[in-house]
């Protein structure tokens, strides 16, 4: 909501306050509160949630408890426990299973291919985030999914991590060129992210060597008779930035090919792993990683069946997820 500027005049609405959005201690604080209205297993860990929901709103966070204990009751459960988080922090983030959705065995095959080539690249670069899982289980648009979680929040970005993260973004694409010598459209928004990144990088942020600190987009401003743009960068460095861009882009793709290129091994037991079990955790992808066979998923909890008196509900308070 936006006030005139008439009524932000001295004397009138001139005191505001602005209320952000809960930072990775806020989010275990608040998951904590919402947490004593529910049965909650011991193994469920308040602060790998609270790491796993970077831009939650303390409303999406008592909508993840609500859809956590949702999910309990249904499997008839006496608690909430840290696999029922797990799929509504995904239903959430990426919508429903879509368990009705019939996959051909390649298009399985090609998929866990393209998500073992992000985890493989994220795994092997020092400074990526810790790689929390990955499924190959459809969900809303995607076909699978590739889960880091941040260690903390971050205020800055930094070149050295930027540019592992966009080798991290072409790793799926790099895995399908190295291991199928093929091509799909799974990778559209991969290359959407990179670039924007890139570009950014080039254009924003004084990240190139080669075109120095300053920034090289066109100008914007509103007046009276609306928003205009004043163009300030010439077609010859204009040029010059695309270049710029087409170099960071195809060097950290080089990148990516070159790490999947030397650990085929590991991306060959991750693949075997995904097609047989669908979902792996950071303790199989770890497994892999130092060459051992990954350990089998982890039992269901015991359930108990019927309306018992420890049977969940869904939280008070609740409300839908924002946009």
């Amino acid at each position: 909501m936006f006030l005139d500027r008439a009524l932000l005049r001295p004397g009138r609405f001139d005191r505001q306050v602005h209320v952000g959005l809960p930072d990775i201690r806020g989010r275990e604080q608040i998951l904590q509160v919402h947490m004593r209205k529910v049965p909650i297993d011991p193994d469920v860990n308040a602060a790998v949630l609270a790491r796993g929901t970077p831009g939650f709103s303390g409303a999406d966070l008592a909508n993840l408890v609500n859809e956590a204990a949702l999910f309990a009751a249904r499997r008839s459960k006496r608690a909430v426990d840290m696999k029922d988080f797990e799929d509504a922090k995904d239903k959430i983030y990426m919508g429903p299973e879509r368990k009705s959705a019939v996959m051909r065995e390649e298009e399985r095959r090609n998929t866990a291919y393209h998500e073992s080539g992000h985890a493989v690249v994220a795994k092997v670069l020092p400074k990526a985030d810790p790689v929390h899982k990955v499924t190959i289980m459809p969900r809303g648009m995607a076909l699978g999914v590739t889960w880091q979680l941040p260690e903390f929040d971050r205020v800055n970005l930094y070149k050295d991590r930027m540019m592992e993260e966009l080798a991290i973004l072409f790793g799926g694409r790099a895995a399908e060129e190295v291991f199928l010598n093929s091509m799909s459209t799974g990778a559209s928004n991969d290359f959407e992210r990179a670039t924007k990144m890139a570009r950014d990088m080039v254009t924003r942020y004084g990240m190139s060597d080669s075109l120095g600190t300053m920034v090289y987009v066109d100008t914007e401003s509103e007046s009276m008779f609306g928003r205009t743009s004043a163009k300030t960068v010439s077609e010859l460095t204009q040029q010059k930035v695309d270049a710029e861009i087409r170099t960071l882009i195809d060097s950290q793709y080089a990148l990516a090919k070159s790490i999947l290129e030397q650990n085929r091994d590991k991306v060959e037991a991750m693949v075997a792993a995904l097609l047989e079990w669908e979902t792996i955790d950071a303790e199989q992808i770890n497994d892999i990683m130092e060459g051992r066979p990954p350990r089998a998923p982890k039992p269901p909890l015991a359930t108990s069946f019927g309306n018992s008196a420890g049977t969940p509900g869904p939280a008070a308070g609740s409300a839908p997820a924002t946009a």
